[in-house]
């Protein structure tokens, strides 16, 4: 199958409702990029519309995702973690590889503005295929963290004004109307 950016989701507004099943709908979806990443930088064909969106995808949705956990989800579980949850390390880890990520994804950047302008495949530089693949693998390693660790212990320990805060900062971040939070059952999102 050709590479396609509609195999990639949108994460419905409507799970905002319930940050935590947001969370993990966006992660899902950040994995769908970055399988898309992966298998457009394998590709031979130039593909303009679908470069250009990967492009908007690394410049706009990524920095959003970093702001979201580093400005909104990791202080609420700093105030709110237990010891025995023992989440610092991974936290701190956690924002290390954000700090790389925003790096990364600059160098993404500049290669996918190369292929643009040069219109030419990602495949054509191994230097830049080698980049794009490497990120790929870099952030679903990341996520899986988050999706492991984080957010099973954000849905115990988050109270619910804590999901209303988060709920309104998500939606605000993204101009979109907000929405009631409300604590889901634990066992939806956590896979």
């Amino acid at each position: 199958m050709a590479p396609s950016r509609a195999q990639v989701a949108e994460t419905p507004d409507d799970l905002l409702s319930d940050p935590i099943a947001w969370l993990f709908a966006e992660h899902h979806r950040h994995r769908q990029f970055c399988d898309l990443m992966q298998r457009t930088s394998m590709a031979t064909n130039y593909d303009e519309a679908l470069l250009s969106w990967l492009l908007d995808f690394v410049v706009h949705e990524l920095a959003l995702h970093v702001l979201d956990e580093e400005e909104d989800l990791f202080p609420l579980m700093r105030a709110r973690a237990q010891p025995e949850d023992d989440l610092d390390k991974v936290l701190t880890r956690l924002s290390g590889e954000h700090a790389k990520d925003l790096t990364r994804a600059a160098a993404v950047r500049r290669h996918l503005e190369t292929c643009l302008r040069q219109q030419a495949p990602i495949s054509r530089s191994n230097v830049r295929r080698r980049a794009l693949e490497s990120f790929a693998v870099q952030e679903r390693s990341h996520l899986a963290l988050e999706n492991a660790v984080v957010l099973p212990i954000a849905r115990l320990r988050l109270t619910e004004r804590d999901l209303v805060e988060l709920s309104n900062r998500l939606a605000t971040r993204r101009g979109i109307a907000r929405r009631p939070a409300r604590r889901a059952d634990p066992k939806i999102g956590a896979g």
